[in-house]
């Protein structure tokens, strides 16, 4: 483990590879699990004032389900998420672009329509935060269906805290990454 501030860092953050291969997985970590996706306090207001700037790269469903349920909710582990589709499996934010799951809130971001780009947690994956009173635990997540981007990120070489690089700064700073970076070069220098 490495500790930076008020954080735990999990090592596989260093020694695992990843790198999304969306041709291969279809976005399928936006369509599948039990719950939505997880969202920090602030970003519940958020997702409400930007949802008319959203809505047009929604799907009908997805639209339906956040009329039925809001624009977010509080799951049945108490952890505010995004709502889905029929309640169940699919984000109510995403929708399909040649069969791969997309997310509009990061269209409408990147087409300029709103400045937030996704939740935070969305834009982390493979990394999960789960908070503590005196730290933040941040850990990897193993998931199946991500096996064809651990296949990738080792074919390319890339860890994985270098592949969530911009989510990581955008979550803990800049400052932080450096500390986690000089974490990875120690650990490397270590092994040698």
């Amino acid at each position: 483990m490495i500790v930076i501030d008020k954080t735990i860092i999990s090592e596989d953050l260093l020694d695992k590879q990843f790198v999304c291969a969306l041709d291969k997985c279809k976005g399928a970590c936006c369509v599948e699990g039990d719950s939505g996706a997880p969202l920090e306090w602030e970003e519940t207001a958020v997702l409400e004032n930007i949802f008319e700037n959203v809505k047009p790269y929604m799907r009908e469903e997805g639209i339906k389900s956040v009329k039925q349920y809001g624009t977010w909710l509080i799951d049945s582990e108490g952890d505010f998420v995004t709502p889905l589709i029929d309640g169940v499996r699919q984000c109510a934010y995403v929708f399909f672009e040649q069969g791969i799951a997309k997310c509009a809130i990061e269209r409408a971001y990147h087409e300029g329509k709103i400045d937030f780009r996704k939740p935070v947690s969305c834009h982390l994956y493979p990394v999960r935060i789960t908070k503590h009173e005196d730290y933040d635990a941040v850990n990897y997540n193993r998931w199946e269906i991500c096996s064809p981007a651990c296949a990738n990120g080792k074919q390319l070489g890339v860890p994985v805290f270098q592949f969530v690089k911009d989510a990581l700064i955008r979550k803990y700073g800049e400052e932080w990454f450096k500390q986690l970076e000089g974490a990875a070069v120690y650990k490397e220098a270590e092994v040698k």
